[in-house]
């Protein structure tokens, strides 16, 4: 049964509106199409959520599955007064940001997620519907990034809010990771590898790069 009776298309409704969230951004979350949660919220189709769906948007909103539709299962019920720790799962995109020669932004599909404390991420100041995790590939940006790294990328901090830092953007169609350096010129920037083995391009005009995000995070397996 669900647990206090309210619709879960009311109250996944209201947990959306509550966080800022929209309904792609969820739907994206689920690795399901873009109008999924809508549809479900809007026209009933699917009639309830899938188990898997419904257990990564409980663990991302931090509250119980039974409020979304869940079957309360005896002994498991929270205890009063306290809230269920809240995970949130980040979408991995299947591009890789170049740290090379660079490669072509032709793929943004979401291939799996990777899941992090709530309080860590509002601790980290970014907002859970505006990152991605993307994949480094190439070797300028060593020893700061490595072939094959995890970054977490915040899509906030665009060019609005540019200054020196790591960055993903896009350079005359090809997606790269790269070092930020404003000026000493007004209103130009550089952009740098951390490898001096690969080149920088000096004094850009801003209206010639695209600012995906700032880079905030990123982690790499040890072998």
């Amino acid at each position: 049964m669900v647990g206090n009776g309210e619709d879960p298309r009311i109250v996944l409704e209201r947990l959306i509106a509550e966080r800022g969230d929209s309904y792609s951004d969820l739907s994206r979350l689920l690795n399901r199409n873009p109008a999924y949660i809508q549809q479900f919220i809007k026209r009933g189709t699917p009639r309830k959520l899938d188990e898997e769906d419904r257990r990564i948007l409980a663990r991302y909103f931090g509250v119980a599955e039974d409020m979304l539709g869940g079957s309360i299962v005896r002994g498991t019920a929270p205890v009063k007064g306290r809230s269920l720790p809240s995970v949130i799962t980040v979408p991995r995109l299947s591009l890789g940001a170049s740290a090379g020669p660079g490669s072509l932004d032709e793929d943004e599909r979401a291939t799996g997620v990777m899941a992090f404390d709530a309080n860590w991420l509002r601790h980290l100041g970014v907002r859970p519907q505006k990152i991605s995790i993307i994949r480094v590939d190439g070797e300028s940006m060593a020893p700061t990034l490595s072939d094959g790294d995890e970054i977490m990328v915040d899509h906030d901090d665009d060019a609005t809010r540019l200054r020196d830092g790591v960055y993903v953007l896009r350079l005359d169609g090809v997606l790269m990771v790269k070092r930020v350096a404003m000026g000493p010129r007004r209103g130009l920037f550089s952009v740098l590898s951390d490898n001096p083995h690969y080149p920088d391009w000096i004094d850009i005009d801003p209206a010639l790069v695209v600012i995906v995000g700032r880079v905030v995070w990123t982690g790499r397996r040890l072998i």
